[in-house]
């Protein structure tokens, strides 16, 4: 525990990243019937690992690309188990001969910044278009009031900014959307429930699911966490052989315990240091706080999902876009960099598998003898 605190910015922190995290775990359970229980706790304790591990706020995160196609294509729960085994087995055989390396000398910077644009816009769109629309006009007005609290303490060391504004939709949501008899009715003990991928779920897994994912992971899970906690944290200089390492551990074990695929990201490491997050606290807190959730009430998963409304979590979500976004500013003196960096994140976000043709254009751009300076004036 040497280097990890426990206080009001840790708690703050804690809750930086549950507007990305929380919505896709609720669709991925309630699409695949995996086990509410087992999904919730096993990613508690993979945040928890995490936490120790790094010490720094390095929170885990569901798969982006496998929960869209697996929410999209209503793909069956024991096929993103095996996808999980694939992709895991995947990037430890990465790791292991030294590809994660190469693959990051190779990328640029510059390329980088573009693809956590496109993730920030991304970001910023769902929150925008999706979650702050949910509820129609109560809604909005939640999150008026939410997004007016953050503004006003989102640099306030005593006021854990991202929990008041999670108590504030608990409240919200008590009052108007959630049936209390049935979550008590419903409390009780859960625990994991043990699952052994077969061959064929692992083989149809990685076909369907992990190879979309791979490229989306190593630009944003590996490359871009990478440079951010470089960014935020240069004394720790992390390898990408240890975060690569780190992921393929937690896809390795969370199968077998029934749990969702999961992976770093650098939208999560700037969620939970955009409300306060220094250290690993503030992870540990984010694991502790989904084991409690799976252990007690993950049996009333459905009527549970409802304390925490979409509005709140958008404006959580907005700030950590709109964060994830200003990180191209160091690349506002070179302006070809910046020219590359701006469209990549346009490629990022308005194309189909953007991420994957973004990182290669950028790339090639990058590379590319042919100058672009007229474009970049």
């Amino acid at each position: 525990m040497n280097g990890i605190k426990f206080n009001r910015q840790e708690l703050s922190g804690a809750f930086g990243d549950i507007g990305t995290d929380f919505p896709l775990i609720v669709a991925m359970i309630l699409t695949t019937g995996l086990h509410g229980p087992s999904v919730l706790i096993t990613f508690g304790l993979l945040q928890i690992f995490t936490g120790l591990v790094y010490k720094i706020p390095m929170p885990v995160q569901p798969l982006k690309a496998m929960a869209t196609i697996v929410i999209s294509q209503k793909i069956a729960g024991n096929i993103l188990l095996g996808a999980g085994l694939a992709i895991g087995l995947v990037m430890f055989f990465l790791s292991l001969v030294g590809l994660l390396e190469k693959l990051t000398k190779l990328i640029p910077k510059a390329v980088v910044r573009g693809i956590q644009l496109g993730l920030g816009i991304s970001l910023c769109i769902i929150a925008l278009k999706e979650y702050i629309p949910s509820e129609q006009i109560s809604g909005y007005l939640i999150a008026i009031v939410a997004f007016t609290i953050t503004i006003l303490l989102i640099d306030n060391k005593y006021l854990p900014v991202a929990f008041l504004i999670i108590l504030l939709g608990v409240i919200y949501a008590l009052i108007f959307n959630v049936n209390i008899q049935v979550i008590r009715n419903s409390i009780g003990i859960n625990l994991p429930q043990f699952h052994i991928p077969t061959i064929e779920d692992i083989i149809t897994g990685f076909v369907l699911l992990a190879l979309p994912q791979i490229p989306l992971s190593l630009g944003n899970s590996i490359i871009a966490t990478k440079q951010v906690t470089d960014d935020l944290f240069p004394e720790k200089n992390l390898s990408v052989k240890k975060i690569g390492i780190t992921y393929s551990i937690m896809n390795l074990v969370s199968p077998f315990l029934s749990g969702v695929p999961c992976c770093h990201g650098s939208g999560g490491v700037i969620g939970h240091y955009t409300f306060g997050g220094r250290t690993g606290g503030s992870v540990v807190i984010y694991g502790i706080f989904y084991i409690l959730l799976g252990l007690f009430f993950g049996s009333s998963f459905e009527e549970i999902v409802k304390v925490f409304p979409l509005p709140i979590l958008g404006v959580i979500l907005l700030f950590e876009g709109v964060a994830m976004m200003s990180l191209i500013k160091d690349l506002t003196e070179e302006k070809r960099d910046f020219f590359i960096a701006v469209l990549v994140g346009a490629i990022a976000t308005g194309l189909p598998y953007g991420f994957v043709i973004a990182i290669t254009i950028g790339t090639l751009i990058f590379y590319s003898p042919v100058r672009i300076k007229s474009l970049a004036r």
